[in-house]
């Protein structure tokens, strides 16, 4: 089941996490680290992919899909471990 965020409410989960937290989502899943930060917004798609992830624009930053939710699950977990 996709879930649906704002584009600020996406921000503001990744500027809740702890520093280091890219990395750690990264290895755990064998991922670049800048695909998990193009997960949260980023643009560098010269060493990172788009992964799960649908942007549109409109109010609020706009709408952000995701089809897959594990690394969005992931930083959640980290911020309630915090």
């Amino acid at each position: 089941m996709a879930k649906t965020l704002t584009f600020n409410e996406l921000r503001k989960i990744k500027d809740m996490l702890p520093s280091g937290s890219m990395k750690r989502i990264a290895d755990k899943l064998n991922l670049d680290e800048e695909t998990v930060r193009n997960y949260f917004g980023g643009r560098n798609f010269d060493k990172g992919q788009s992964i799960g992830i649908h942007f549109e624009q409109g109010p609020g930053g706009g709408i952000v899909t995701f089809d897959d939710t594990t690394i969005l699950d992931m930083a959640q977990e980290m911020i309630e471990e915090l």
